[in-house]
C-alpha cells in the first residue's frame, strides 16, 4: 500500500470509516502508548524516539526496535497506519521548563508530527502533553498546535486528564488532543468517564526496598523538621519553594526532577518498579538501565491506563460511525 500525499482541500471531510487496526508511535519512548493500543488489538508498524536507552527499552520489551531522531526520518519511510499517537516531548511547554513554546526549538516537533500526518493520512491522531500545554501564551500554542492540524484535515477536540482519575495514585495532569478526518467520529467520540477511586499506595510500595533507595540521614532529618505525615503511608513532595507535603499518592514523576523530590513516608526514594506501576506499566515489563536512566524515561511516560481509556472512546467512536449506529438519544426515521 502506498503512502499518499492527496491534499485535504477542506477541514469537513467525510472519509470512509473502516476499522483501525494499526499505529504509529511516535516519541514513543518506553512504550506506554504501545502498552495501551496493543491491549485493544491494534498492531504497531513504526515506532520512532531520539532516546537510545529509551529504544533499547522499547526493543527488549516489544521486539520492535524505533528508528531514531524523526527530524531524520522522510516521512515517506513511515508505513501507512490507522492512528498516529505522538507523546511529543513536553520541555517546551512544562512549567519546569523554560516557557518558550513554540520559539523553543524541541517545540517545533510539532511541525514533525504534521509534517507525518500530511503524507500518511491516518484516520485518527491522539496527542500528550503536559496540562500546562493548554495554557501556554494563553492558549495561543495549543490553539497553534490545534491549527496545524486542522489545516490536514482533522477535526479535534482536547481536555486534560488526571491519572489519578484513573485508577493510579499519581496526580499526573495531562493535555490530550484527539483528532479524527471524519467528522461524524469526532461527533461520537466522548471523554473516558473517570473512575471514583485510584489504587492504594501499599499496592505499589515494595516491602523490602533495596537500601540504595534510601535518602542520606541529613536529608531524612531535613524532611522530618519541617513537616509532619498524618497518614501513612504517604509519598512526600518537596515543591520547588523548599514546602513539603504529604499524601496517599505521588505528586507527578518528572524526569528532570531532583533526585529526592518525592520520598516514600519522607525515607526513601520511589524504586524503578514503583515508578513504572504509577505510570500502568505490568509487572511483565523488563527493566534495563540504572536508576538514573528509568527515572528519566518514566518521568516522560504516558499513564497506560488513561491513554487506554482514550483509545477505547476512539474505537468506540469510529466502530458506531463505520456501522452507522445512531448516536444516543438520536430519533431514527
Amino acid at each position: 500500500m502506498a503512502v499518499t500525499n492527496r491534499r485535504v482541500e477542506t477541514r469537513h471531510v467525510h472519509t470512509e470509516v473502516t476499522q483501525l487496526a494499526s499505529f504509529a508511535d511516535l516519541f514513543c519512548g518506553i512504550g506506554g502508548f504501545h502498552y495501551a493500543a496493543v491491549d485493544h488489538g491494534l498492531k504497531c508498524v513504526f515506532a520512532s524516539d531520539i532516546d537510545e536507552p529509551a529504544r533499547m527499552q522499547y526493543e527488549h520489551n516489544f521486539g520492535i526496535h524505533p528508528f531514531g531522531d524523526i527530524r531524520e526520518i522522510s516521512e515517506h519511510d513511515v508505513p501507512p497506519h490507522d492512528i498516529l499517537f505522538a507523546g511529543f516531548p513536553c520541555q517546551p511547554f512544562s512549567i519546569i521548563g523554560s516557557r518558550g513554546g513554540m520559539d523553543d526549538e524541541r517545540g517545533t516537533l510539532m511541525f514533525e508530527i504534521a509534517r507525518v500526518l500530511k503524507a500518511a493520512k491516518p484516520s485518527v491522531i491522539v496527542l500528550e502533553n503536559v496540562r500546562q500545554f493548554s495554557t501556554m501564551q494563553r492558549g495561543r500554542v495549543l490553539q497553534r498546535c490545534i491549527h496545524s492540524i486542522s489545516e490536514l484535515g482533522y477535526e479535534c477536540k482536547w481536555k486534560v486528564l488526571n491519572a489519578l482519575e484513573f485508577g493510579l495514585p499519581q496526580k499526573r495532569e495531562r493535555t490530550i488532543i484527539v483528532g479524527f478526518l471524519n467528522r461524524n467520529c469526532l461527533a461520537r467520540f466522548v471523554w473516558p468517564e473517570r473512575q471514583v477511586d485510584y489504587k492504594p499506595l501499599v499496592e505499589i510500595l515494595e516491602r523490602k526496598p533495596d537500601t540504595r533507595h534510601f535518602a542520606s540521614e541529613r536529608i531524612r532529618q531535613k524532611r522530618k523538621s519541617r513537616h509532619r505525615a498524618e497518614l501513612k503511608p504517604a509519598i512526600w513532595h518537596e515543591n520547588k519553594g523548599g514546602n513539603v507535603s504529604s499524601h496517599p499518592f505521588s505528586c507527578a514523576l518528572r524526569a528532570g526532577a531532583s533526585y529526592n523530590y518525592l520520598l516514600v513516608n519522607g525515607e526513601r526514594r520511589l524504586t524503578p518498579r514503583e515508578q513504572l506501576r504509577l505510570q500502568g506499566f505490568p509487572e511483565s515489563f523488563e527493566i534495563l538501565g540504572n536508576d538514573s536512566q528509568i527515572r528519566k524515561q518514566v518521568g516522560n511516560a504516558v499513564p497506560v491506563p488513561m491513554i487506554h481509556a482514550v483509545i477505547g472512546e476512539v474505537l468506540n467512536a469510529t466502530t458506531s460511525v463505520a456501522r452507522r449506529v445512531p448516536e444516543k438519544g438520536a430519533v431514527s426515521a
